[in-house]
């Protein structure tokens, strides 16, 4: 592991591969799971705040799970995620186009509808963080779904942390980004 200011960074993060690959896995990871996506206490009100300006993008199995659960829930682990359709089916915020599942908030972000791109667990996919009271973990979240994903990253000679970079902006701030692939540089 590295640190870069209060996070620690686990080597996976830096040195697997890793290009999302929509055309083979078709967004299977907003489908499949135990749970929603995992939200900051922050990103709930951020949630309630978008939901009417984003409701018309989503389906009817979305919006009544949204109206029947709320814009979050705490799952059986006591996290606050995103809900789901039919228990933990796909996310409640999913849209489905030419087969491809899509994130409707994304598609509102792209629109110029709201100005919130979209969780930032969802972004930082398959980084996930544990956080602890003085520090931040970030992990490369292996799961089967995203092989094509690993394979096109291994092709093009991407490490998850490159690839990642927009998200990893937003999170921590440019200047952290840049602190990161200096250490990476000095590895």
């Amino acid at each position: 592991m590295i640190e870069v200011e209060q996070v620690l960074v686990h080597e996976d993060v830096l040195k697997e591969n890793f290009v999302c690959n929509l055309s083979k896995c078709k967004g299977i990871c907003c489908v499949e799971g135990d749970s929603g996506a995992p939200l900051d206490v922050e990103e709930t009100a951020v949630l309630a705040e978008i939901y009417p300006k984003i409701k018309h993008l989503l389906n009817e199995k979305g919006i009544k799970a949204i109206e029947e659960q709320g814009v979050y829930v705490t799952d059986l682990d006591g996290d606050l995620t995103t809900p789901c359709v039919d228990g933990n089916k796909e996310c409640a915020y999913v849209l489905f186009e030419g087969g491809i599942t899509k994130c409707a908030i994304e598609k509102a972000y792209e629109q110029g509808i709201v100005e919130w791109q979209k969780p930032i667990s969802c972004h930082l996919y398959p980084i996930r963080i544990t956080k602890y009271p003085e520090f931040e973990v970030l992990n490369y979240d292996r799961w089967h779904i995203c092989h094509d994903a690993c394979t096109f990253g291994r092709e093009l000679k991407v490490p998850v942390y490159s690839f990642l970079k927009t998200p990893l902006i937003r999170k921590y701030g440019a200047e952290w980004y840049k602190e990161l692939e200096g250490a990476v540089e000095a590895m």
